[in-house]
């Protein structure tokens, strides 16, 4: 697979598009890229970093992209990736799900507020597959319905 930098040209949705696309069927990557994406403050800024890198060849038309994980902390020691203690505590916890770094839940937990803990919950649930789990199929007329349960914890609508 040949990769670049992803291009400028690209528009944000784009990018979250395509970097869903390569996560599929991950839930931790997803739930990384969901967390950093609904949070709206990281993926300009990582794509403006050249943190984020594409296929240099779309497959079937469709761009992959990946955030690249292991050059975040350069990223941050230089400062190309400025942000507040509560941008940090969600880089952090993407960090911790997509790539298993260690992450210490109590000094995240102090710097979120209550939309971007809630954002946090919803990536630690769509991690576990929560949107996924089924409920015991029930005894009656209709034993194999779908009994989907749906996210624990839903990711917010987007305004």
């Amino acid at each position: 697979m040949i990769i670049e930098p992803i291009a400028t040209g690209l528009d944000l949705d784009e990018v979250e598009v395509a970097l869903l696309r390569a996560a599929v069927g991950d839930y931790a990557a997803e739930a990384a890229v969901l967390l950093l994406a609904n949070d709206g403050y990281w993926l300009a800024r990582l794509r403006a970093a050249g943190l984020i890198t594409v296929e240099a060849e779309p497959v079937g038309g469709q761009l992959w992209a990946r955030i690249e994980w292991a050059e975040l902390d350069a990223a941050l020691a230089d400062g190309r990736l400025p942000g507040s203690e509560e941008e940090l505590a969600v880089l952090r916890v993407a960090v911790s799900l997509a790539d298993g770094r260690p992450v210490d839940l109590a000094d995240v937990a102090v710097a979120l507020d209550r939309r971007t803990l809630g954002l946090v919950l919803a990536a630690l649930a769509h991690a576990a597959g929560s949107h996924d789990h089924r409920a015991p199929a029930p005894t009656g007329p209709r034993p194999d319905a779908d009994l989907r349960l749906g996210p624990l914890i839903a990711w917010p609508a987007r305004h």
